[in-house]
């Protein structure tokens, strides 16, 4: 491996409540993200629906929605992450049937090689009374670039990042963060780049939906807290991470040995 990753922020307008217009958008978004030379399509929060506390939307892990997506990621012969609500019979890090918001990690093939579930629900929107939080964070090693993925409202809990910054490379989150707290967003981006010397990834979508409006701001920043520049010549933007960018900065300024947390 080359230690690089070329990665597409592929923000969209989800349909609200509508998952096949919202598989189709990401069908077009990935075939060309693909075309133009990614190997890692990352797609926003609850992707196929928008961000919904209407938990009937919700699909199984194992049922058609998230099979197509599977399907979408071997098409194109990418790794593709992309987020779900999602309807388990016997969660992961719980017991009993249960609705979590999901961040999930697809192979080359089709296959699904990581589940992230939310660990920090957004009670401000009343999220915790609809869906289970996740306990544990979730990392996937990705063409040998160490990635850890997040969801949305996590962005504004460094302590779970913190958690899994000396293992890791690459940190990716997915959201439905509205125009509302833009600000918030592009600070805490480079923020979380900068704290724990490791590539940072943030896809937003873009449209409106549940009478929210989101006007995207996905974006990349290096170890250095940089914002990387897209090439958007395919008509999705795409940024190269390179590990060896990470190890350089970590070995040059030796600051997560510090952390308490």
């Amino acid at each position: 491996m080359s230690g690089k990753l070329t990665v597409a922020l592929g923000q969209y307008d989800i349909g609200w409540h509508a998952p096949e217009a919202s598989l189709a958008a990401a069908e077009t978004l990935i075939a060309r993200a693909a075309a133009g030379g990614a190997r890692l399509v990352v797609l926003p929060e609850m992707a196929t629906t928008g961000f919904t506390m209407d938990t009937t939307q919700a699909t199984p892990l194992e049922g058609p929605v998230v099979s197509r997506l599977g399907e979408l990621a071997k098409r194109s012969n990418v790794w593709l992450v992309a987020g779900v609500a999602a309807r388990e019979e016997r969660g992961a890090d719980t017991e009993g049937p249960c609705t979590v918001n999901t961040s999930i990690a697809f192979d080359p093939e089709g296959r699904v090689a990581a589940v992230h579930r939310k660990q920090r629900l957004f009670a401000y929107g009343g999220e915790h009374q609809h869906y289970r939080p996740g306990t544990t964070p979730t990392c996937v090693t990705i063409d040998g670039v160490r990635t850890a993925l997040f969801i949305c409202y996590e962005l504004r809990f460094p302590e779970i990042f913190g958690a899994v910054a000396r293992n890791v490379d690459a940190m990716v989150l997915i959201a439905n963060w509205p125009a509302a707290r833009r600000a918030h967003w592009d600070a805490l981006l480079k923020a979380r780049a900068i704290e724990n010397q490791c590539y940072f990834v943030g896809v937003n979508r873009i449209g409106t939906g549940g009478a929210l409006t989101y006007d995207g701001g996905s974006a990349a920043f290096s170890p250095w807290g940089e914002e990387l520049t897209p090439d958007t010549a395919s008509g999705v933007p795409l940024v190269t991470l390179d590990v060896h960018k990470v190890a350089e900065i970590r070995e040059k300024y030796p600051f997560l040995r510090d952390r308490v947390f």
